[in-house]
């Protein structure tokens, strides 16, 4: 849906005014430190001081800077597997040892202190990244087993990357004590949080991102982040105090409401197309599966997913992208579209699977 129309507001008022657009402090400017401060008492009830908020250019941003400043070269940081390949390829290209950690439905695709001491104990790590709700398989970590994890961390000296970006966007699932996800700050103020405007917000081309810094790290992020970019783009950090306002909130809640009426949509048919074992989808806007009996002809969810967009027009991320050792059976579907892009996409793909 894009970004909500006060944030595109504040963007053409900024433009129309001919405000000189100059360099923001490293971290950026004070009001949208202070929004998101404010952002984490509503949500969250928890008070933090805007210092402690680093305003980085998009997520990927605040995934250099923080793995920067966290880690070293050699360092050992465990994910999941399977998970968001940026933060593999970030780590690899700084120098760190990339441990995966076989995170299957028995686990709800997530860590646990079980795997993580299993990783330890072959050689000490140094950090760990959980990401809540997950990319690919939409799956949340609830208040215990994030609690479990944390707990585990400041006992073991490992460093927690918690990855907050699709918080909001959530559905609501039997149980589910949080329903727009828990922020690692409620349960360890030295883990390092992560955010973006990219999702909640559907602000993906305005490059906006943040931090939540642990005591330790503000300094060295504050340091490196004006020598990597000087700073986040200014006409986006001044527009986006507007994401902060009742108005915003609620285009964004009828934004989540769509996602929400599409899953449903997706899950009811799911069935029909006939695929194998799925993560549930608790948020995000993903729905991650195997291919089942529909991966034989094929061999690979690469050479799948290549013939289903040549033949119908259908585009599903193979799950190689996410899972190196067995994302050969799997794909992700994005539902982010909306409703009839997705009753037509499921059309085409059981058409597809019928010849």
């Amino acid at each position: 849906g894009g970004a909500p129309p006060a944030v595109s507001r504040a963007a053409a008022a900024l433009h129309q005014a001919g405000t000189a657009l100059t360099y923001t402090p490293a971290l950026g400017i004070a009001p949208l430190r202070e929004a998101i401060a404010g952002h984490y008492r509503r949500w969250y009830d928890l008070d933090l001081d805007p210092a402690r908020v680093a305003i980085t250019t998009g997520s990927s941003g605040a995934f250099v800077l923080g793995f920067l400043a966290a880690f070293e070269p050699g360092d050992r940081v465990a994910l999941a597997r399977p998970g968001y390949p940026a933060y593999r390829n970030i780590l690899i290209s700084l120098g760190c040892e990339v441990v995966d950690l076989p995170c299957g439905p028995e686990v709800r695709y997530q860590p646990t202190p079980a795997l993580l001491q299993a990783a330890h104990d072959e050689a000490p790590l140094a950090g760990v990244i959980v990401a809540s709700p997950a990319n690919p398989t939409g799956t949340m970590v609830s208040r215990e087993d994030l609690r479990a994890i944390t707990t585990w961390c400041a006992a073991k000296g490992v460093r927690l990357v918690s990855d907050e970006i699709y918080h909001g966007v959530t559905y609501p699932v039997a149980g589910q004590a949080d329903p727009r996800g828990v922020c690692a700050w409620e349960l360890d103020r030295q883990a390092l949080v992560i955010s973006s405007f990219s999702k909640y917000w559907g602000m993906t081309g305005w490059r906006l991102g943040w931090m939540l810094l642990p005591e330790d790290l503000a300094r060295p992020v504050d340091a490196l982040a004006g020598n990597i970019a000087l700073c986040p783009p200014a006409p986006a950090q001044y527009a986006a105090v507007a994401a902060f306002t009742d108005e915003s909130y609620a285009f964004c809640e009828a934004a989540v409401a769509e996602f929400a009426a599409t899953r449903a949509l997706l899950l009811e048919s799911a069935p029909s197309l006939g695929w194998g074992v799925s993560a549930p989808a608790d948020g995000a806007f993903y729905y991650y599966a195997e291919l089942g009996e529909h991966l034989a002809p094929f061999g690979s969810s690469v050479h799948y997913a290549a013939e289903l967009l040549e033949r119908e027009g259908v585009a599903l991320t193979p799950g190689t992208d996410f899972d190196p050792v067995d994302g050969d059976r799997t794909v992700r579907l994005s539902f982010a579209a909306g409703q009839r892009a997705n009753e037509t996409a499921i059309e085409r793909i059981v058409a597809f699977q019928a010849r």
